[in-house]
């Protein structure tokens, strides 16, 4: 078959290649942006705008107080924030001073906070008042001295921000009690950095910028090392891959996105906040999708061009009574990602909608985007498209040669985008690379003759959450310390809402031991979405004749 033949399926406009070279470092993209749009909205958060120049302000004196605090270029920062205006401006501020970003889900147990925190070597941290509780559980085992704590109203000026506390703190009750003494508010860090000398660092493209955590075959959470290079190659190519339906809006209409996904997830980073502030968008923060009637009442008050989602969120925006007081008319793309999108879904929203859910594909360690249909069609296909410009992918056998035509392999991918590594794992590392730049996916797929790639199965026992990756080797030792537990094991099972959700199978030398004994250690150790959904006892796991759990089997029962 020849050579990239996915290029004859790019529609007109689009480039085969970008040049990540046109920028020095991802900060010099932000900062153009902030230069170019600075009149502009960059972010809308419950009724609040804030401007490009607004961001650019406060970013620049907190990168001046992280200065002041000793770190030194290339120190990671932790960012434990949902989608809240804080969240640019902790982000714009960390890569300014020339630190690294280390993304961290809020939603994290104490033990899954503390393996991160230790492992990335952050020093620092900007955390969320409602998940200071958390932090104050582990922080002495790990390596961070300074916390900036931010609260829901701190961009909603005086008197709303007084207000959103209050409810948040008073009335929701969802900031549990915490004593953390050495937090320094949010507010109050900028204040201190407007006062500070800042220095602007020398960053280069093959510096890290973000240490991107993922799930491992293992179940210890690796950090994917995501170069300045990396996330702007990204960036340019999405922009890029959009230009066939975004060149052509109105005179002096600013592209609005919605950014539901989470910050912190490297979907909703890339393609939510970086490709928004590389277009001068405005990007509408959503705290939480999972209250979709006040999703929909702050999505009224915008006109809509793109909206990231994932397959659940898309179902249940689709199936909600209220989905049709928004109005839908200018959405140009809804790209879905994260996990597969179902077909049924896919019909609904374009029925209601009238654009296309246009599927892509994508992964921690390549910043995230590789693949996606083209965003010009008018049907469901059900592939994840073909490859981005400048991106090359083949399918590879078991010994890592190319398959034959026509014969499903482990996806590879080699790109810009592609990762430097895992961090401080090169045995890791070495695993997923191949001697010529290729990373292993462990996804197997299929191309056909126009270089359309289906995803058929995967290589690894990855389990696919809503989007998120969940290893059964993490929750399996987690629930094997539960006094009572013999042995267990976990695999992923078909759920029409998640995709997969988590089923365990439990065999305890403990007969007192209950389902709900499991579910709530589970739940004080591993974060919502790696909770297990089905819990089953048995008297012994299936095996092979060597003793490895035959997960197939537990799949079936």
């Amino acid at each position: 078959m020849t050579e990239r033949v996915w290029l004859s399926a790019y529609p007109p406009g689009v480039p085969t290649e970008i040049d990540p070279a046109q920028y020095g470092s991802l900060v010099v993209l932000m900062e153009e942006a902030f230069r170019r749009y600075a009149d502009r909205v960059a972010y809308s958060f419950m009724g609040a705008d804030i401007s490009f120049a607004q961001t650019d302000r406060q970013s620049l004196s907190l990168a001046a107080y992280l200065q002041s605090l000793g770190l030194v270029k290339g120190d990671r920062v932790a960012v434990m924030l949902p989608n809240v205006p804080q969240y640019p401006v902790a982000v714009a501020a960390i890569l300014r001073a020339g630190f690294v970003v280390v993304n961290v889900n809020p939603l994290y147990t104490p033990r899954e906070l503390e393996h991160q925190l230790k492992d990335a070597g952050a020093k620092a941290i900007v955390v969320l008042e409602n998940f200071a509780n958390t932090l104050e559980k582990c922080l002495h085992a790990t390596p961070v001295k300074h916390i900036v704590m931010c609260a829901m109203g701190d961009q909603l000026g005086l008197v709303k921000g007084a207000l959103v506390n209050y409810v948040v703190r008073s009335v929701k009750k969802l900031v549990p009690a915490y004593y953390l003494p050495e937090a320094v508010r949010f507010n109050a860090a900028l204040s201190k950095g407007s006062k500070s000398p800042f220095a602007k660092p020398v960053l280069r493209p093959q510096d890290m910028v973000v240490l991107q955590y993922t799930g491992g075959t293992t179940g210890v959470s690796k950090g994917a090392v995501l170069l300045h290079s990396n996330l702007i190659a990204n960036v340019l190519q999405s922009e890029a891959w959009n230009i066939p339906v975004m060149h052509d809006l109105p005179p002096g209409e600013q592209v609005t996105s919605v950014c539901a996904l989470p910050l912190y997830h490297i979907f909703a980073f890339t393609i939510g906040m970086m490709l928004s502030l590389r277009m001068g968008g405005k990007l509408v923060l959503i705290p939480n999708p999972r209250d979709i009637p006040a999703m929909l009442q702050e999505l009224q008050k915008h006109t809509i061009h793109s909206f990231p989602a994932v397959n659940t969120l898309f179902n249940g925006l689709a199936n909600h009574p209220d989905f049709n007081t928004v109005d839908w008319s200018h959405l140009r793309v809804a790209l879905g990602g994260g996990t597969a999108v179902q077909s049924s879904v896919a019909k609904l929203w374009f029925d209601k909608t009238g654009c296309p859910i246009c599927e892509g594909y994508g992964l921690s360690e390549t910043s995230p985007s590789v693949s996606c249909n083209v965003v010009t069609a008018r049907e469901f296909t059900g592939t994840i498209g073909v490859p981005l410009p400048g991106t090359s992918m083949r399918l590879l056998d078991d010994e890592g040669r190319p398959c034959a035509p026509g014969e499903p392999g482990e996806i590879a991918i080699k790109g810009p985008q592609v990762m430097a590594g895992y961090w401080q794992r090169p045995d890791e590392t070495a695993k997923v690379m191949t001697a010529d730049g290729y990373f292993k996916s462990g996804d197997i797929g299929t191309m056909d003759e126009r270089g359309f790639f289906r995803i058929v199965d995967r290589k690894k026992d990855m389990i696919l959450v809503s989007g998120f990756n969940v290893f059964p080797t993490e929750i399996e030792e987690v629930v094997a310390q539960l006094a009572g537990i013999l042995e267990c094991a976990c695999v992923g099972i078909p759920d029409a809402r998640t995709g997969e959700a988590v089923k365990l199978v439990v065999v305890k030398n403990d007969p007192d031991l209950s389902e709900a004994a499991v579910r709530m250690h589970c739940k004080e150790n591993l974060t919502g979405y790696k909770q297990p959904k089905i819990i089953e006892f048995c008297a012994e796991l299936p095996k092979t004749p060597v003793g490895k759990v035959l997960r197939r089997a537990l799949r079936k029962a």
